[in-house]
């Protein structure tokens, strides 16, 4: 057994107990923490690596708990439209999809797992298609991941029997995947939006069939809600529990717009909203009722979403925006406290996604899914009364990240990649990039 011992950092264990040492040490063994402490009490004996962390924050890595790794070859390919809406999306992002090849997912999915390990996320939530080369670029990655196929149907019946098809064998696959990092689920697109009720019954059958979650967009401008009152006579939300959607774990992207008479719905069910404040402003849509929906007792967790919605895959950024975009909604200061934003990026995330016995604080017998922050940057001080959870909420970003670890292994060890070729990476997506759009050009 391999056990590492990292020591004198200012550790933030967050979780129910909320410990923070200001000079402590963390004991991990294999993939697991067994020990976390004060420094001044170090536990004895022979460790296989030792590590002096002054300086350092030590805290739970973050959990992005909604993006599209594949789509960092579209960024800057959408700008002053908003992928929101369906006429959007369709008429930019979806022109695109059209002519990629899986030739051109690997690179763009390495440089989105690269940006993310290192601004802090070692866990992250995945909704796309071309899953047979997300999954081996995400293992090669070592981070932890929740994969959904995305279903993209339209109405088009044999689109559906295809992307139905692909899904079940997609699943099947991540079978084989029980016990890693990796876990496969469901993702239709959009319910309502351009999944039909008919794909919508099929894709609950086979997340009930393999044991897995449903990774949906919701409510971004009310779309579902107007389609179902004139359909059903009732709200999206509504209609969803009519068809036993929510019997499953669902993750809802965005919930921008979901109905307050809903909310005590969604409480009692597995379902959590997904926050992407930065693609919201971008989109110039409204500001996510987070509060009201915490209030209620709606499990809230935070995404980037895509880098052309968003353009950055960094967290740090995102928890900013999150509190000052809830402020402003609510119209008062305060109105999301920063510690209550990094439960967002940490164990909502991990609850949202199943995991929240082995991620999302630092409690002994939990996965050692650690990042460290260097605290020696600007944007600390004054160390007595600059409290290191505003500070990493409104004063810092992901560029203060030094090291990431997943399972007891560095993913970034002093700011250099362990695990991926970044540079390798950007070359081979210029590239694709370029053939993608000659290939959109010739079909136009």
């Amino acid at each position: 057994m391999a056990t590492t011992l990292l020591y004198n950092a200012l550790i933030l264990c967050l979780g129910e107990k909320d410990q923070i040492f200001d000079r402590g040490y963390l004991l991990i063994e294999d993939d697991r923490i067994i020990a976390v402490g004060d420094a001044a009490q170090l536990p004895s004996g022979t460790f296989d690596e030792r590590i002096d962390c002054a300086n350092r924050l030590m805290m739970p890595g973050l959990v992005n708990a909604h993006t599209h790794t594949p789509m960092t070859l579209f960024r800057g390919l959408a700008e002053g439209v908003s992928l929101f809406t369906l006429d959007g999306w369709y008429n930019s992002i979806r022109t695109l999809e059209l002519v990629m090849t899986p030739d051109m997912v690997p690179a763009a999915v390495e440089i989105g797992c690269a940006e993310m390990i290192r601004t802090g996320t070692t866990t992250f939530a995945d909704q796309y298609f071309f899953m047979e080369q997300v999954v081996p670029v995400v293992r090669q990655s070592g981070m932890r991941a929740v994969l959904a196929y995305g279903v993209v149907e339209l109405n088009d019946p044999v689109a559906r029997e295809r992307e139905l098809a692909h899904l079940d064998a997609f699943l099947e696959d991540m079978q084989g995947e029980k016990g890693s990092r990796i876990k496969g689920w469901v993702g239709p697109h959009a319910f309502f939006v351009d999944n039909s009720v008919e794909t919508m019954l099929a894709e609950r059958n086979l997340a009930q069939k393999y044991g897995a979650g449903l990774h949906i967009h919701l409510s971004t401008t009310g779309e579902e809600d107007e389609f179902c009152q004139r359909q059903f006579g009732r709200t999206a939300a509504q209609q969803m529990e009519m068809l036993g959607m929510f019997d499953q774990p669902l993750i809802a992207a965005h919930s921008v717009t979901i109905p307050e008479q809903d909310w005590r719905l969604l409480s009692q069910r597995p379902f959590s909203a997904i926050t992407c404040a930065g693609a919201s402003m971008r989109a110039g849509a409204d500001a996510a009722p987070v509060v009201g929906m915490r209030t209620a007792g709606i499990n809230v967790a935070i995404g980037t979403d895509n880098v052309c919605n968003n353009n950055d895959y960094d967290l740090f950024i995102e928890m900013r925006t999150v509190a000052r975009l809830a402020c402003y909604r609510e119209r008062r200061p305060g109105a999301l406290p920063a510690r209550e934003v990094l439960e967002m990026a940490t164990a909502n995330g991990a609850k949202a996604l199943g995991l929240q016995a082995e991620i999302g604080d630092l409690t002994p017998g939990k996965k050692a899914d650690i990042i460290m922050l260097d605290r020696d940057e600007i944007g600390w001080s004054p160390l007595p009364t600059n409290d290191p959870f505003t500070a990493l909420v409104h004063s810092i970003n992901g560029s203060y990240v030094t090291d990431t670890m997943v399972d007891g292994v560095w993913l970034m060890r002093n700011r250099q990649f362990q695990t991926i070729d970044y540079r390798a990476a950007v070359q081979k997506q210029a590239k694709d990039a370029a053939e993608l759009i000659r290939r959109r050009n010739n079909n136009t």
